[in-house]
């Protein structure tokens, strides 16, 4: 049997998975087996196993800190919002539907053997399992059929950390607040307390400290600073999707916006191109705030039909179509590949009302129609014969994941390969961008599933840019284009940045945390 240590939070976005992704490095560099844990997961940014299912990023980065492969029994329930009162629901790794929040409520105690089954899985395989909980604690409202914390903590026999936000003021409240508001046997399971996300000198925190510990009745375990790491955050809580307001960093050479759509999904695909120095990817929410920049990226979205009016009614649509028309390039991902063809139809009411047709960008001739099965898929393959700015991708490699519920066809009335067609009153061709899709059995086939006209680019692939040397040299196209000399000739590894990230992680937490302590909670577990 493994054992277990639960990071539980005040709030959302307290930097629970941040604390519990350091803490899989830290028992991964001392030795152990460990897995990351987390019952249920609400986040629009998700990931495909290798055997085609779907599970919340947060315990991808986890899982990569930990040095394993992702399970899904590493995420039993993924809820991906799709209004403000209602989520698709996705256990183990396969969609169930659509619930409303409150029939959600009432159906989520018969998901406790399938959490059970999936922990059990790990407890089997690896020595130490990382579980973090979500949102708070307590929320008195919400206690009754837990399945995410203190419920979760029970199931496991899982010892808890208390982790605080001092970023946003008001630790002291929030670490003593919650510990009030728990049940006299929730209180036994919590073994430590942490403040979280430091700035300044940790000394005259001390007072306050020491009066808390006796408060509570429980042990500071650390103070962590905040750290700058570049680690994939999980979800629309990130501080990554805040708008700038059409400014750049200092420093910029290359401007990259990113659309925050109002529904946006698996924004961790642009990671890359913060890493690259130079590069400000920043992400743009108005007309005002986008501007004039190198390069336009319309991200996958929950809800393409919604997000594609939301566009239209702000002047975005208007805005990047001109940007596209000056030459600016675009790029489209999943549900922003979507978008940029002539039409999108939901006749089944798969994003909400059925039977809404509504017209595209009209960037490519192609029309997606949303249908109940989702396509779920680890790819990997090579781009063919690129067009435009970025045309020095044909032929390279990459892999990635796809997973969407639209079916995209393209018009072939012109041939199988390219299809030539009237944009603006000139005739240009559309080229495919293949690759090698993997199925679920392992089997391969190729298929054609992206284009670029121009440049204008569209794929289905998640990932596609973290790909050995690609987001570098689409950075280098861009710094050409502005009559500038290309990055120092050295291919960025982004797999081994992530892995350095994950180092820095492990060891601010070293500094910050009293491990010793840690450990003794651990193995001791509860008493």
């Amino acid at each position: 049997m493994a054992k277990a240590l639960m990071i539980q939070g005040t709030m959302s976005n307290a930097g629970k998975s941040l604390i519990a992704a350091g803490l899989c490095r830290i028992f991964w560099q001392d030795g152990y087996r460990v897995a990351p844990f987390k019952s249920q997961n609400m986040a629009l940014n998700s990931y495909i196993t290798r055997d085609g299912l779907e599970m919340g990023r947060a315990q991808v980065v986890q899982a990569e800190a930990a040095g394993v492969e992702p399970d899904v029994a590493m995420n039993p329930i993924l809820l991906k919002p799709t209004t403000d009162v209602g989520s698709q629901v996705i256990v183990n790794g396969t969609s169930i539907g659509n619930m409303k929040a409150k029939d959600y409520f009432a159906y989520k105690k018969k998901l406790i053997p399938e959490i059970k089954k999936a922990y059990e899985k790990l407890d089997r395989e690896y020595d130490i399992i990382v579980i973090e909980g979500a949102g708070s604690p307590a929320e008195i409202n919400l206690k009754k059929d837990d399945i995410v914390n203190m419920g979760m903590a029970r199931m496991a026999k899982a010892p808890v950390l208390l982790a605080g936000d001092i970023d946003r003021g008001g630790v002291f409240a929030q670490l003593y607040g919650t510990v009030a508001l728990l049940e006299p046997e929730e209180k036994q399971m919590v073994k430590g307390l942490i403040v979280n996300k430091f700035r300044g000198d940790s000394s005259i925190l001390e007072p306050g400290i020491r009066q808390l510990e006796a408060l509570c009745g429980l042990p500071v375990v650390g103070v962590v600073p905040y750290m700058k790491v570049e680690i994939d955050d999980e979800d629309s809580l990130s501080s990554r999707l805040e708008c700038s307001g059409g400014r750049t960093s200092s420093g910029t050479v290359v401007d990259i916006a990113v659309i925050r759509l109002p529904r946006i999904s698996n924004f961790t695909d642009f990671t890359v191109f913060s890493c690259i120095p130079g590069v400000s990817l920043r992400y743009a929410g108005s007309v005002s705030q986008l501007g004039t920049p190198d390069l336009v990226i319309l991200p996958g979205t929950k809800n393409t039909i919604s997000d594609l009016l939301w566009m239209r009614q702000n002047g975005l649509e208007a805005a990047i179509l001109k940007l596209a028309d000056q030459q600016v390039p675009v790029w489209g991902i999943c549900g922003g590949y979507q978008m940029l063809g002539e039409r999108l139809e939901d006749m089944q009411g798969m994003e909400g009302e059925a039977g809404r047709s509504i017209a595209g960008m009209g960037l490519f001739p192609a029309k997606t129609m949303f249908e109940p099965e989702k396509a779920r898929a680890q790819v990997e393959g090579a781009f063919s014969e690129v067009e435009g700015i970025f045309q020095e991708l044909s032929g390279k490699s990459f892999s990635g994941y796809e997973i969407h519920m639209g079916r995209t066809v393209i018009d072939r009335e012109h041939g199988p390969a390219d299809t030539a067609r009237f944009f603006h009153g000139k005739l240009e061709i559309c080229r495919p961008l293949s690759y090698l899709l993997e199925t679920q059995s392992q089997s391969k086939q190729m298929h054609q599933e992206g284009w670029s006209r121009g440049n204008v680019y569209g794929s289905y692939v998640h990932g596609v840019f973290d790909g050995e040397g690609i987001a570098e040299l689409m950075v280098n196209a861009l710094r050409r284009a502005k009559g500038l000399p290309k990055l120092e000739d050295q291919q960025f590894d982004y797999a081994a940045y992530k892995e350095q990230q994950y180092d820095r992680l492990a060891d601010g937490l070293r500094k910050s945390l009293d491990m010793d302590a840690i450990y003794q909670i651990l193995n001791k577990g509860i008493r």
